[in-house]
């Protein structure tokens, strides 16, 4: 990553000046301006050229309806569209009614909240850093005045959306102004949508100096790393899927319908503090399929096809939560849910790894399934088959810990140098050392997991022990004998 100052030099325009140049002022801290007048771009098209793209913007206000709150979708029917054709002398006048129209919506949504960052406040963001750009959107990190790091998504100027319109339309300004409405669509539905697995809106401004402007502020996430992610514990991993579940739960009776995220996708989500959040809604529907026929509800994927029945109002009713759990199914669950799970919830595990990839189960009865999970795990009564007998076999020395330790790596662990695992307790613990020929001791430690559980390191060896208050030592007893006095 870069870090950005300002003024900017020539040798400073590399791939997200054109994103940044819209937040950045003369003191190294971000700048959006304010003004409301609408400048006509030196690039835009003659007028006559500019009616389809107008009808284009005028499409996508209609699209965004179903999303408004009842405030903002009575600032949308205020508005009067005037029909007209190619040649219109009123279509720049017009143009600046499309972006009145945006500005108002946005601003309706805006006021209605407390704390939120706007314009004003983005004018003092700094340490600006490039994060990454896509399609549409490019997205900065930065930090407010009170520290706190944001994720700032704008159009990306250099995106291939931008350069199709730019090659259809030849009108800059209109341009900013059509591919923008995927970013509205964003904010929009992250203003109706708020769970702990959905990325938090912290704000938004539109611009008016550079086309629409508009910029959305996040919360700020950890790109979701699923290779790393296959490296670690199954317990972090089941987080993840469990996350996810929760999710599409909601989803499927948010306050806007069913929603089904057509690109459903591991890039769409972030981690933050260990807990998986949407990030990317711009390609949500809340729209179910209709159908006159069953075979109009058939859902196509790669390897699998599902037929459903028609409803008899002419709906796939459904369709949407279940394109959602197979996507969840075939992109989350078969890499991370059942490798090096406890064995003894394995049979739950199957359970719901055949229901979800024969879609035999909706997503109520897989977030039943998940939660009976996680309280087994939690609770510890999935060890319920371990003999008390296991910790016999050790030694336990309190008050001190090994110094000098020779350590042994397994996998997952919480620790790539070593061997770090969760357990329920001393006598889980016990277990795992019994089953690892090289380990030789234990000791379990005071901090936790998210699920309550307790690391414990296992090492086939020390030296020596120190005085330590916190520390317990569990050693393994040789031949009968006890190998620490």
């Amino acid at each position: 990553m870069y870090s950005l100052s300002i003024p900017f030099c020539a040798a400073a325009l590399t791939v997200f000046l054109f994103t940044a140049s819209r937040f950045f002022s003369d003191s190294r801290h971000l700048h959006v301006d304010e003004g409301d007048s609408v400048s006509g771009a030196s690039g835009s098209a003659p007028v006559s050229q500019q009616s389809p793209i107008l009808k284009e913007i005028k499409e996508k206000h209609r699209e965004l309806l179903p999303y408004y709150t009842e405030s903002t979708k009575e600032t949308f029917l205020k508005v009067q569209w005037k029909e007209r054709g190619d040649g219109d002398s009123d279509s720049l006048t017009n143009h600046g009614l499309a972006r009145t129209k945006v500005k108002d919506i946005l601003d309706v949504e805006e006021s209605a909240g407390t704390g939120m960052i706007g314009c004003v406040q983005l004018r003092y963001f700094k340490n600006v850093d490039f994060l990454g750009s896509g399609y549409t959107k490019a997205v900065l990190k930065a930090v407010s005045p009170e520290g706190l790091p944001v994720a700032l998504k704008s159009v990306n100027d250099r995106g291939t959306d931008m350069k199709r319109c730019l090659e259809d339309f030849g009108d800059v300004e209109g341009c900013y102004e059509l591919v923008s409405y995927k970013l509205i669509k964003e904010i929009m539905l992250l203003q109706r949508l708020q769970h702990p697995n959905i990325i938090k809106l912290q704000g938004h401004c539109q611009g008016r100096d550079w086309g629409s402007g508009v910029t959305a502020a996040l919360e700020l996430g950890s790109p979701l790393q699923m290779i790393q992610l296959l490296q670690s514990p199954w317990e972090e991993r089941f987080r993840i899927c469990l996350s996810l579940v929760r999710l599409l739960h909601y989803l499927s009776i948010s306050p806007l319908g069913s929603v089904a995220l057509l690109d459903f996708q591991p890039r769409q989500f972030v981690v933050v503090s260990g807990e998986l959040k949407l990030t990317d809604l711009d390609d949500a529907s809340t729209e179910e399929r209709s159908c006159r026929t069953d075979s109009d509800c058939t859902l196509t994927f790669p390897h699998r096809n599902f037929t459903f029945p028609c409803a008899a109002g002419g709906i796939c009713e459904g369709l949407n939560e279940k394109t959602n759990l197979y996507n969840a199914y075939r992109y989350f669950f078969t890499y991370l849910l059942p490798h090096r799970a406890p064995p003894t919830l394995q049979h739950l595990i199957d359970n719901i790894m055949n229901s979800t990839g024969e879609l035999r189960s909706g997503i109520n009865e897989t977030l039943e399934g998940f939660e009976e999970i996680l309280q087994m795990y939690k609770s510890g009564r999935y060890l319920n088959n371990l003999p008390p007998s296991l910790l016999r076999g050790y030694t336990l020395v309190k008050g001190k810990r090994p110094v000098d330790s020779v350590d042994y790596r397994c996998w997952p662990s919480y620790n790539h140098q070593g061997c770090v695992l969760s357990v329920h307790s001393a006598r889980e613990a016990a277990h795992i050392c019994s089953s690892h020929p090289q380990c030789t001791s234990f000791s379990v430690s005071s901090q936790r997991t998210w699920t309550g559980r307790y690391l414990a390191s296992f090492r086939s060896g020390f030296r020596d022990l120190i005085p330590d208050v916190k520390s317990a030592l569990y050693v393994k007893k040789v031949c009968g004998s006890e190998a620490v006095a």
